[in-house]
């Protein structure tokens, strides 16, 4: 295979002509966010900040302070702060490879599972998994926005679900161009509205302070005990997928240089596993304002954030404006996260749906679907149950996101058993790699049956410590038993082109892909089997015939 096919020469068959009018739709929609497969460097034209604060401006969510503020008061300050500390430590030390991976490789989390342990429909799973996260967190922010409608504009519930859900799809319809924009605007306000009351009140009343320390949880105890820490970590770790928005973003990074590596190490590492620090701080503070409305008016309302707000306004501004700001900063948190809600669980739904059935239906589709199973939730009234949705997920999450990021770190670096460099193309994975999927089936299985005390009380609380320590152990383990045969399927695409540069950054020779004509960087495109010219990554994944699937090499 020649570095540069001849493509005048190629005679097209029915079958290709086929896939070329069934991959259309396909490619029109991705070239705007190129969902299902690697960001180019032509299109990676922002700069690394303006890339990091579009990721930072995702976790605006306001299910933070609710999280904080349920496991404040089950379990008493002390054990809450410890809580959220051991969790922030788990999700920044399981983030921080795949951050890398996905900022450096340009490709989301999904494509960086495939090649990862999972193989190319293993990945399916954990797909799955994540875009079950973006619509159980746009539920939980879509409540809490329906919460500040009702509060402020006197809205019922239900029609409050629907103005958080129906609100957001005009935004999210345009992929990264839109969403940088919006991130990068109203994060300012959001941050001021946020940070502003909170100095206020410990300026002002330092007793906030010592009440606040010195809560002692509705048992009444008050003393350190490690199942309520673990616990309150379980629920915290819930979050621990959030890192895969955060490579939605991270995967726009530009090419890392040696003159841009400094801005470009500490963009990865701030909107990477970096997110995690300004959660832990918004569940603290959660805790802080939940204690403070005991004082003021009782533990009833203490978990909602528009009521931790307002209370909190009400104690430093005029009456007559305190309900304006406090929705105002409800609504915008809502209207930040749940895009990027939207936006990411739209891919995840699409990665799956394209891989199982070898047709794109188009990002559209499964955004609607995505905010349909969201607006379920929040009808049924999930912000009820909120620790125990969150609690039981978090085995889920726990359970994959270590087993990638022990693949990434063991696996790759130490044991060098798994491939340095992310494969995600169709041909050159096998379909299952029983590394990852062993390792996450394992570690989820056991752990999810660890919280619904199948092997005992005393064990229960320990659930999202067996996620993770059975993922770890199993993923490196896994890889020594299958001498690390299953991670390819073949080694070369047949492309004489080198993948990287000499910066060791993906290759951005540009190839026409003789299906769909349309113009794709080297990572993104492999040999085709049944002509001589080259073939994208998405043409391969709607491929129905196998026609152009480079075969096993032998």
């Amino acid at each position: 295979m020649s570095a540069e096919p001849r493509l005048a020469e190629v005679a097209e068959p029915e079958p290709a002509q086929e896939a070329a009018r069934g991959t259309d739709q396909a490619v029109q929609e991705t070239l705007e966010d190129y969902t299902l497969r690697f960001a180019p460097r032509s299109y990676r034209r922002w700069t690394p900040m303006v890339v990091a604060t579009t990721a930072l401006g995702g976790i605006a969510y306001m299910a933070d302070f609710s999280i904080g503020a349920g496991i404040g008061l089950a379990h008493g300050t002390g054990n809450a702060l410890l809580a959220i500390a051991v969790a922030a430590v788990v999700i920044f030390v399981t983030g921080f490879p795949l951050a890398y991976y996905g900022a450096r490789y340009n490709i989301d989390l999904d494509l960086i599972t495939r090649g990862s342990g999972f193989g190319y429909f293993g990945s399916v799973l954990t797909s799955v998994i994540f875009a079950s996260f973006t619509f159980i967190f746009f539920a939980l922010e879509g409540s809490i926005m329906a919460q500040g409608l009702k509060l402020g504009l006197g809205l019922p519930l239900w029609l409050g679900y629907l103005v958080s859900t129906l609100m957001v799809i005009p935004l999210v319809i345009y992929g990264m161009s839109a969403l940088s924009k919006l991130q990068v605007w109203t994060t300012p306000v959001w941050l001021l509205l946020m940070v502003g009351p909170l100095v206020y009140l410990v300026a002002t009343d330092p007793g906030t302070v010592d009440r606040f320390l010195a809560y002692a949880g509705t048992d009444g105890e008050g003393g350190v005990n490690t199942a309520s820490v673990l616990l309150g970590a379980g629920v915290c770790l819930s979050l621990i997928a959030q890192i895969g928005e955060q490579i939605d973003y991270l995967r726009f990074m530009p090419p890392k240089t040696e003159a841009n590596k400094r801005s470009w190490w500490t963009a990865v590492v701030m909107a990477g596993p970096g997110w995690v620090v300004l959660g832990a701080l918004k569940q603290a503070i959660g805790v802080f304002l939940a204690v403070y409305i005991i004082a003021e008016v009782g533990a009833s309302a203490a978990p909602e954030p528009i009521q931790q707000f307002k209370h909190a306004f009400d104690a430093m501004m005029p009456s007559w404006i305190v309900l304006p700001l406090a929705v105002a900063l409800v609504v915008i948190s809502q209207i930040k996260i749940n895009v990027t809600n939207a936006y990411s669980g739209s891919l995840a739904w699409t990665n799956s749906f394209t891989r199982v059935t070898k047709r794109y239906p188009g990002r559209m589709v499964f955004v609607l679907v995505n905010l349909g199973f969201a607006l379920a939730l929040m009808e049924a009234d999930m912000f009820s149950f909120l620790n125990g949705i969150l609690g039981f997920y978090s085995n889920c999450a726990i359970a994959w996101v270590v087993t990638v990021a022990t693949d990434i770190g063991i696996n790759k670096y130490v044991l060098k058993l798994s491939p340095h460099a992310p494969e995600f193309r169709r041909g050159m994975l096998y379909a299952v790699n029983p590394v990852g999927v062993v390792s996450f089936v394992a570690a989820s299985g056991l752990s999810i049956a660890m919280y619904f005390h199948a092997l005992g009380d005393t064990l229960q609380p320990y659930s999202p410590v067996a996620a993770a320590v059975i993922a770890f152990v199993l993923t490196p383990l896994m890889a020594v038993v299958t001498k690390g045969r299953y991670y390819l399927r073949r080694s070369d695409d047949g492309i004489a082109e080198p993948l990287w540069d000499e910066d060791g950054n993906p290759s951005a020779v540009a190839y026409e892909c003789h299906v769909c004509r349309q113009q794709f960087e080297r990572p993104d495109v492999t040999a085709c089997l049944t002509h001589d010219a080259v073939v994208c990554s998405l043409c391969l994944s709607t491929d129905k015939t196998g026609d152009h699937v480079l075969p096993a090499a032998v």
